[in-house]
């Protein structure tokens, strides 16, 4: 077996393991998709630290992780119906963390104390703040949790994923964007984005719910997933790096595997909020 076939065959177990445990996650319970979030919360900020500590910056790890923690915190009492004191507690100490950042780069003595809060920040809002909005979206636009409503919208991502692969690598003669992305063309964006709508359908049909509305949130989420891959290429490509970890053979880090969500989470939530 050449490298090329061993290669693709790491990234097809490594693939389907992970699709199992995602899946597994999500259909279990909600704590078993809170800690799977939790994990990649873990694993994708610290990822997105080593991005910035490649660029000279040195951000604030454990606070950083600390307030990815707390607001994923927020969002598991939200959804549960905990009592509010727990909520409101979990608010205030995330309230204080970024101000509590500020105190600790008094005695950190470094020469870029701006850009160190700031890439601290940052990492919460790129990478946990869309993983912690994903524990919602099983309850928006239905009466009870409906954990099938997220795995939909993972296969949305992953079909505009693959047929941008598929349609790109068969038909691609025009760059998207070459500056990031030499490999991605229109063809292949189009491809993704009519993969993506498709799927849409399918899942408006399986869950008996509004085509339309389906078909709207595939095109918010082929769009964005595809800027999504785009703006991690970018932090890539300013740390000077192929790939965000090796978290997952085959695949790269954390990062490498969920970028697209990641951007395309916020517009998808906001979408359902109105919408559906």
């Amino acid at each position: 077996m050449n490298d090329k076939m061993k290669n693709l065959a790491i990234r097809a177990v490594s693939g389907l393991g992970l699709l199992i445990v995602v899946w597994g996650a999500i259909l279990w319970s909600p704590w078993s998709l809170s800690a799977l979030v939790a994990l990649l919360t873990i694993f994708g900020l610290k990822e997105f630290y080593d991005l910035a500590a490649c660029r000279g910056l040195r951000p604030q790890r454990v606070l950083g992780t600390l307030a990815a923690l707390t607001l994923l915190w927020i969002s598991v009492t939200v959804t549960t119906a905990a009592p509010m004191r727990p909520l409101a507690c979990g608010a205030a100490f995330l309230l204080l963390l970024p101000f509590v950042m500020f105190v600790c780069e008094l005695y950190r003595k470094q020469t870029e104390p701006l850009a160190d809060i700031a890439s601290t920040l940052l990492g919460v809002l790129y990478v946990a703040l869309p993983l912690a909005l994903l524990i919602h979206i099983p309850a928006l636009g239905a009466p009870v949790r409906n954990p099938w409503v997220l795995i939909a919208c993972i296969c949305i991502v992953w079909s505009n994923d693959v047929f941008a692969y598929l349609v790109g690598m068969t038909f691609g003669r025009r760059p998207l964007f070459p500056r990031l992305s030499p490999k991605k063309s229109w063809e292949g964006f189009f491809g993704g984005v009519a993969g993506a709508v498709a799927a849409g359908a399918a899942a408006a049909w399986l869950l008996d719910a509004s085509t339309a509305a389906w078909c709207g949130l595939a095109l918010v989420t082929a769009v964005t997933a595809v800027l999504g891959d785009l703006a991690e290429s970018m932090l890539k490509r300013s740390a000077g790096v192929k790939d965000s970890g090796a978290l997952i053979p085959g695949h790269g880090g954390m990062l490498d595997r969920f970028d697209a969500l990641l951007l395309s989470t916020p517009f998808v939530f906001v979408y359902m909020l109105f919408v559906f």
